[in-house]
């Protein structure tokens, strides 16, 4: 059976990004499709911009930015920290939309690594700060469980921050930041309608709960719930002492067995782990149960391919070096405080049924 072009452009991705530098012949080879077949979508995803091609070979454009000698900066040229939780998946490609608006717009970025852990955040920030820094740009490991207080101390930082992918509570100290984040809210409702409009009155979430982003997707579940007149079905925890991916796939089997015909699953690295357990329970996907993951990192990549919803994650890393460096520039009046969200879509695939 051919393969969709949406799906070996994204096994092109996926595999140029992980060697950096390859032969297209060589590329074609270890995808086991027609050379002439890569040649064409090579040259399509080099138009649009996500790959450079010279002379027989295809590189990706992180690796292709990091050979090419920096662009020099004038010496006043500002220097900015991000902090990032980690560099896979969702927030990798965060980072490259900040590398690439920093490289535009002339300015040095400095990559801290935090780890999903409170504590290590202000120690990464302390040290970014001592590095000289003129400006942050900070994911910090919030969670549902903090108190507006928690939160108290991004506000007293010494330069200008924005906040990525996460939104203070009103009327906390950190509110007064500039803050640039998806709308995941809106994600998930774009999820629902989508199985909604299939027919499918009953539809389940499987959601993590150690991230900021799982949060806003449980939260969203239950207001497209409330917006499309949906039942809300108990929430599956995914990755709690109680309940692991293999105990998610007999949860939803149990679901499937009572009637639910649809699930979205925050994440798509999880939804894809679900696949082969669901299979040996007997749940057939899209057949028995139609499944929408969230994030699309990898969703491309399961069987059947997943439909999924997609934050703008290069997006938001570059409107937020962008918003961070007019502060920095403005000489007149203040810049008011901007809260930007930006609104994910979603990729309709196999795994939904459509």
């Amino acid at each position: 059976m051919p393969i969709p072009a949406d799906d070996r452009r994204a096994r092109i991705l996926d595999t140029v990004r992980g060697l950096g530098t390859v032969r297209v012949v060589d590329l074609a080879e270890r995808l086991g499709l027609p050379a002439v077949t890569v040649r064409r979508d090579v040259a399509t995803l080099a138009d649009a911009g996500l790959l450079r091609r010279t002379h027989g070979s295809v590189s990706s454009g992180d690796a292709a930015a990091a050979a090419a000698p920096a662009p020099a900066r004038p010496a006043e040229a500002p220097t900015l920290g991000l902090l990032v939780p980690a560099v896979v998946q969702y927030f990798d490609e965060v980072i490259t939309g900040a590398r690439t608006a920093a490289a535009e717009a002339g300015v040095h970025l400095v990559l801290g690594i935090s780890s999903y852990e409170a504590s290590a955040d202000r120690v990464q920030v302390d040290q970014l700060l001592a590095s000289g820094v003129q400006g942050l740009l900070l994911a910090p490991n919030w969670t549902a469980a903090d108190r507006p207080e928690d939160h108290a101390w991004v506000a007293e930082l010494p330069v200008p921050a924005v906040l990525l992918e996460r939104r203070p509570a009103p009327g906390s100290p950190a509110a007064a930041l500039d803050a640039v984040g998806s709308d995941h809210r809106h994600g998930v409702l774009l999820a629902l309608r989508h199985l909604a409009a299939l027919g499918h009155r009953r539809v389940a979430l499987a959601a993590r709960t150690d991230t900021w982003t799982a949060h806003q997707v449980r939260l969203g579940y239950a207001e497209a719930c409330r917006t499309l007149d949906l039942p809300a079905e108990p929430v599956i925890d995914v990755r709690t002492p109680a309940a692991g991916v293999d105990g998610v796939a007999h949860r939803l089997a149990e679901a499937v067995a009572d009637g639910v015909g649809a699930a979205l699953v925050h994440n798509d690295q999880d939804a894809l782990q679900l696949l082969p357990l669901l299979r040996a329970r007997g749940v057939r996907v899209p057949e028995d149960l139609a499944l929408v993951a969230y994030d699309d990192v990898f969703a491309a990549l399961g069987a059947p391919p997943l439909t999924a919803v997609a934050p703008p994650k290069r997006a938001v890393g570059a409107a937020a070096v962008d918003l961070l460096a007019r502060r920095l520039a403005t000489t007149g009046p203040a810049l008011p405080v901007h809260h930007l969200d930006l609104l994910p879509t979603l990729t309709v695939r196999e795994s939904s049924g459509a």
